[in-house]
């Protein structure tokens, strides 16, 4: 009971706020969820195709053999897609701290570039010009978001780190914060390789599914091993209202 509704959608309007700001009719509002897609996955695959050129290259000039920069699976933890008649607005939250300085580094500048892929998009899907303004928030304490915790265990796991030990450091990220209190962390799936799927969790805290003040960050996130998908589900209590 009380786990049949996405917890996000379950406090839309009261503790949660949507991650797509923008009224479409409704002959038009499949192509505008298609479109949000196309935008997201755009900016997460040209950031993840331009990153480890990046980060060689910091290492390089550094002089140093390792640099503790993340990898490109925990730098962006959510895009807000704003849209309004004339102008499309992206906000691009990410963990990585010089992520301004990597986009307007190379010769053409990668901010024109990523805005040129974004716009074309747009164009694909509106007969109107809309103006493209691409703005980033850095997160201060990244591991208090789930997505990037998840990721964060997705890539444990394909390092072979056992599923325990994954989980209760990723739990020890978050605790540590300060702010965090109450998280659940789950892995589904054939763990471990097992021929018969399971469900494993580890729970600190209180994390109040029913209560719709509580504030509750939900991720659901999946991971693709040799020997099949593995599905990662991440809770966190952060308060009450």
């Amino acid at each position: 009971m009380g786990q049949k509704i996405n917890p996000l959608g379950f406090r839309l309007g009261t503790t949660q706020r949507h991650h797509s700001l923008w009224f479409a009719e409704p002959k038009n509002y499949s192509k505008g969820l298609q479109e949000d897609q196309k935008i997201r996955n755009c900016i997460k695959n040209y950031v993840q195709k331009t990153i480890k050129n990046y980060v060689q290259k910091t290492i390089k000039n550094s002089g140093q053999k390792t640099i503790n920069i993340p990898s490109d699976e925990e730098l962006i933890s959510r895009i807000e897609i704003q849209k309004s008649i004339d102008v499309i607005k992206v906000v691009i939250y990410t963990s990585f701290l010089d992520f301004p300085k990597f986009l307007r580094e190379g010769k053409s500048q990668r901010i024109k570039e990523l805005q040129t892929n974004v716009a074309n998009i747009a164009k694909g899907f509106n007969s109107v010009n809309q103006k493209l303004n691409i703005a980033i928030t850095i997160i201060a304490k990244p591991y208090e978001q789930p997505t990037i915790l998840a990721e964060y265990i997705a890539k444990q796991l394909k390092e072979r780190v056992p599923f325990r030990i994954a989980m209760k450091k990723a739990i020890e990220l978050t605790i540590a914060t300060g702010k965090t209190k109450g998280i659940q962390v789950q892995i589904a799936g054939r763990i471990d390789g097992k021929e018969i799927a399971r469900v494993e969790w580890i729970r600190e805290g209180r994390v109040p599914l029913q209560t719709i003040r509580a504030k509750i960050d939900y991720c659901s996130y999946t991971v693709r091993m040799v020997y099949g998908v593995l599905g990662i589900k991440i809770w966190r209590f952060a308060g009450e209202e």
